[in-house]
């Protein structure tokens, strides 16, 4: 059960994201769900509800609205991995495995190169541990549920200048970003 929501902070709130949570609102309004993100500015959390039918039911409580947050159930890797892909686009992109890993090594060298902590888990790139990069590796194939991060990852990908083809030129002094991680 957790009180005060608004003042934990994204650290402490990103704790919640992939569980499933009952949200008591103001008014006695109660609302459970996945929690996919919370906006680290309002503090409004974003929930996912799948319904039996197969649908999917999307509803944001307002931060200041809520008054106590409680953890009904931890995701398994299914529903997880679910939650981050429903609002990708759809894959149209067909590339040889060989072009696939060259991306793929051309963008982690770029990440390193930027003193990104990056490393490879099969045909995915993680970053700082709360970010994944899909195939074919580009600003959009980024996946996070954390905002800000998913925002300099993706800005820092599409500054890249190894690589023409794949991305437009840009002005490679606009690719100074920091990126630190802590973990409690």
């Amino acid at each position: 059960m957790q009180r005060g929501w608004p003042l934990l902070g994204p650290l402490r709130w990103f704790r919640y994201v992939n569980k499933k949570v009952k949200v008591k609102a103001r008014k006695d309004e109660e609302v459970r769900g996945w929690l996919f993100t919370v906006d680290p500015v309002s503090a409004s959390m974003v929930l996912v509800d799948f319904r039996e039918n197969g649908g999917v039911l999307v509803q944001v409580v307002m931060g200041h609205a809520v008054e106590e947050v409680q953890v009904l159930q931890e995701a398994d890797r299914r529903t997880a991995d679910h939650l981050q892909t429903m609002f990708l686009p759809p894959r149209t992109c067909i590339l040889e495995p060989e072009e696939l890993n060259r991306r793929k090594g051309s963008i982690r060298r770029w990440l390193e190169k930027n003193w990104v902590p990056v490393e490879e888990d099969g045909d995915e790139l993680k970053v700082a541990g709360v970010l994944t990069i899909r195939a074919p590796y580009r600003a959009e194939d980024c996946c996070s549920s954390n905002e800000i991060i998913l925002d300099r990852i993706q800005r820092l990908v599409q500054t890249r200048t190894d690589h023409p083809k794949l991305l437009p030129e840009t002005d490679p002094e606009s690719a100074n970003f920091s990126l630190t991680t802590s973990r409690d």
